[in-house]
């Protein structure tokens, strides 16, 4: 028989088991408050529970439980990387990141990702799976469990794309908010997506108040599809129109991610038409300077290019930020670690054979 993920299920799914198993739906809340309050680490911890309900939740339920397997902390702001092995050893990377307003972790959505944008060392593997909810809450609970610190602030922003996870990542949202978990407030929950318009659509059908960044990378569809092959299938004036309508309905601030690819996407020409792009919208426009992609041969744009870019835009009105860059001595940006630590295991694998 196979065992039911019990991390995944909301306090309702868990309710109709707990009484399935013949013991009263109270029961369902204590099982819930210690494993999404109390973080614990398996039944076994959950000491007002009878020892015979204990062994009859092991033998219906699966307590898929990360396991840390490397950890590294950036000497220059404390940014600390995770890196985490799933229950069929696939492993997937998780950020803490320390800020003056709390801390904020971002985490990921699949491990791989098939969206397949050429400056992200996430896709170069591509897609193996979708993460389960229990997987992205854990990314937080092990985090907070670990570092004994408070989480405030997600980012789902890490290996993967979010929308292409639809129903696994609302559930996670409605689990990690609500006041029966961690209770963190959707309005500090960011979800970053490439742009898929049918699930930006359902996204601001769905009561939530989260915030909802766009990664853009260029300011038209012809330079959008050399960074960005999902941009084929989904051209901008349909995207933008579904982030109109998720403004609409939420009335949160949009946010559009600029990643800046030297000689790629770094024109004044692209810095003013990118400007008209998004003129007149409620919204923030994120410049990131991209992490060098050596097998892709994209690099960062130097310094003055990138304040010229960032001038631009102001001049035209347009509220923008430079990404404060986080862990940069830990390699911190997305994939990195994971793509490290799979062609190791790579090798090792072939010097056994």
């Amino acid at each position: 028989m196979e065992l039911k993920d019990v991390i995944s299920m909301d306090l309702t799914e868990l309710e109709k088991e707990v009484v399935l198993l013949g013991e009263k739906s109270y029961r369902a809340a204590q099982i819930y408050r210690w494993i999404h309050e109390k973080l614990c680490d398996g039944f076994d911890e959950m000491t007002n529970i009878s020892e015979s309900f204990r062994e009859r939740c092991k033998e219906t339920f699966s307590f898929p439980v990360l396991k840390a397997v490397e950890r590294l902390e950036s000497a220059i702001d404390g940014t600390c990387k995770f890196l985490f092995e799933l229950s069929d050893k696939n492993v997937i990377e998780s950020v803490l990141m320390k800020y003056h307003h709390g801390n904020s972790v971002c985490i990921s959505s699949q491990a791989g990702c098939r969206m397949g944008c050429r400056f992200c060392a996430s896709t170069l593997n591509g897609l193996t799976r979708n993460l389960a909810p229990s997987e992205m809450l854990e990314q937080v609970y092990r985090i907070q469990k670990i570092s004994g610190q408070r989480v405030s602030n997600i980012v789902v922003m890490g290996t993967g794309e979010p929308l292409d996870n639809y129903d696994n990542l609302v559930k996670f949202i409605r689990m990690i908010s609500s006041e029966n978990g961690l209770n963190i407030s959707q309005r500090n929950i960011t979800v970053s997506t490439c742009g898929i318009p049918e699930n930006i659509s359902r996204l601001a059908e769905e009561g939530l108040g989260i915030n909802l960044a766009l990664s853009l990378h260029a300011p038209n569809d012809t330079d959008r599809e050399v960074l960005m092959p999902v941009a084929r299938q989904y051209k901008l004036k349909d995207v933008l129109s579904a982030m109109d309508k998720y403004y609409q309905k939420t009335k949160r601030r949009l946010t559009f991610e600029y990643s800046l690819v030297a000689g790629v996407n770094d024109s004044a020409a692209q810095a003013e038409q990118l400007a008209k792009l998004v003129f007149g919208k409620n919204c923030l426009v994120n410049l990131i300077p991209v992490n060098d992609v050596k097998e892709r041969g994209f690099f960062r744009p130097n310094t003055e290019k990138i304040q010229k870019f960032k001038n631009i835009l102001e001049k035209n009105r347009i509220h923008v930020t430079i990404r404060r860059e986080m862990g940069a001595d830990i390699n911190a940006a997305c994939g990195q670690l994971r793509k490290s630590y799979a062609d190791k295991r790579k090798q090792q694998e072939v010097s056994q054979a």
